[in-house]
């Protein structure tokens, strides 16, 4: 033991995991950091925790504050370099992740990345405890992307958490809808109050300009770097170089059809005799039926005994068996195209019937025209940095003609195992390989959020996998 508390080994032990990690994070300007850790365990010339007096004891408070730093430092690390907690706000992965679950989320699986905006209050992700519109970092310095080395690179069907690409601007008044769909939202108002005033129609890309000043004229804006944009967490169907496409409701990847994993939902029509389903029927299914006004329902009551629900086919199969129940069918989603991804009319895609795509990888190259520029815009200015302009239909890319292009970074297709109830790529495109975050692990915690303490806590669910 005494072999052990020898300052020269104390430093050689906390030196060589200093070295390890300067390798791993591969910038040697933090060497510097060396004769830090000699003076701490060796020569102690400087006192590197001024709040404390060196060599006396100190009163209670210091010692509580000195541990609260240590603590913040320490917690920061690790949601930094090795994991951190991440608790599931929405229903689009039911039933395989739920509302409530709260994950222990690897950064180590696809290697973490470092921070873009290193200085920012502890344990928060874009602004301050108890606001809605102060930020919780500041803008400098702001760092490019890097990703230190990981196990292993993202695989088909992989579940992975990511901050959301059409985070970085956010309209405070309404932080719950994306602001690149409010603008097109009220890009749309304008064009049909032209239609119906009897005006002279614009383009498209001229009703946006219009619908986006209007945004920024009458609400409070907040543009947000990648690191502090909402982390967001769906199923990844498609890596890069894949080929996408969707078929009433049917996803294939490179023209394979996607197996239909087992708790993956889709919206069905249930007709019944005209009378309604018991509540408790629903209960037992695992459809959660609330009577009560503004609470979260699965089900959605029409009239004559109609309903629309979001379940499983095993569920929907169990339901067929009720007496009362005449069909069970699923629906196929079709959305305007102003929803979906890419939002042109010369893609006329829908939620169910999207396609063909072809995922981008880096290093490849793709011919671009105007026909095509609407799949790639967002890629080639926002995410890869360049300067984009379309003149006469002529495409620039940093004030030079371009007919093609080449892609800097790696992208991703991510969608939710809810796949009607799901705000995923098919709405908002390409995630780019700097906003991936980690790969969730197991559910440490599970809370229902429609029930009280204890009744709340979802035993079956903790220390389960959630990754399946």
């Amino acid at each position: 033991m005494n072999f052990i508390k020898n300052k020269y080994v104390k430093f050689g032990i906390a030196a060589t995991l200093y070295l390890l990690w300067v390798i791993w994070v591969g910038n040697f300007w933090l060497l510097i950091g060396l004769p830090i850790i000699f003076d701490i365990y060796v020569s102690k010339k400087v006192n590197w925790t001024p709040w404390k007096k060196r060599h006396q004891k100190n009163s209670t408070i210091v010692e509580w504050i000195d541990a609260l730093i240590f603590a913040v430092v320490a917690v920061t690390l690790i949601n930094i370099f090795l994991f951190q907690n991440y608790k599931i706000p929405t229903g689009s992965m039911e039933k395989t992740l739920l509302i409530g679950d709260h994950l222990y989320v690897s950064k180590l699986k696809y290697g973490p990345k470092l921070p873009n905006t290193p200085i920012a209050f502890p344990f928060t992700q874009n602004t301050l405890p108890f606001t809605t519109s102060v930020k919780s970092y500041i803008n400098w310095p702001n760092w490019g992307y890097k990703r230190l080395m990981g196990f292993s690179s993202i695989k088909n069907n992989d579940i992975v958490v990511f901050n959301f690409p059409e985070g970085d601007t956010v309209v405070s008044e309404n932080t719950k809808a994306p602001y690149y769909a409010i603008v097109r939202g009220r890009a749309m108002e304008l064009k049909t109050m032209d239609e119906k005033a009897g005006k002279k129609q614009l383009s498209d890309k001229e009703y946006y300009a219009l619908g986006r000043q209007d945004i920024w004229n009458n609400y409070h804006i907040v543009v947000h770097p990648v690191d502090r944009r909402d982390n967001y967490i769906k199923r990844c169907v498609a890596i890069p170089g894949d080929t996408l496409k969707i078929v009433a409701g049917q996803l294939y990847i490179n023209g394979k059809a996607q197996v239909h994993f087992e708790d993956m939902q889709y919206h069905y029509l249930i007709k019944t005799d005209g009378s309604g389903i018991n509540p408790e029927v629903f209960e037992k299914l695992g459809i959660y039926h609330s009577i009560k006004e503004g609470e979260e329902n699965d089900v959605r009551e029409y009239e004559n005994g109609v309903y629309e629900i979001p379940m499983t086919e095993k569920v929907a199969q169990a339901l067929r068996t009720n007496v009362k129940v005449k069909s069970v069918e699923k629906l196929v989603m079709n959305e305007p195209y102003s929803d979906i991804f890419p939002h042109s009319p010369k893609y006329n895609w829908k939620l169910d019937d999207f396609g063909p795509l072809w995922i981008p990888k880096k290093g490849a190259t793709v011919k671009i025209d105007m026909n095509n520029l609407c799949l790639y815009d967002r890629i080639i200015n926002a995410y890869e940095g360049n300067k984009l302009d379309v003149k006469d239909s002529i495409i620039y890319i940093n004030d030079k003609p371009a007919t093609s292009y080449t892609f800097k970074m790696d992208y991703y297709w991510m969608m939710g195992d809810n796949r009607h109830g799901s705000s995923d790529c098919r709405y908002w495109g390409f995630v780019p390989e700097d906003h991936i975050v980690g790969s969730p692990k197991f559910i440490w915690l599970s809370l229902d959020p429609n029930k009280s303490f204890p009744a709340n806590i979802r035993w079956k669910r903790m220390f389960t996998s959630a990754s399946r």
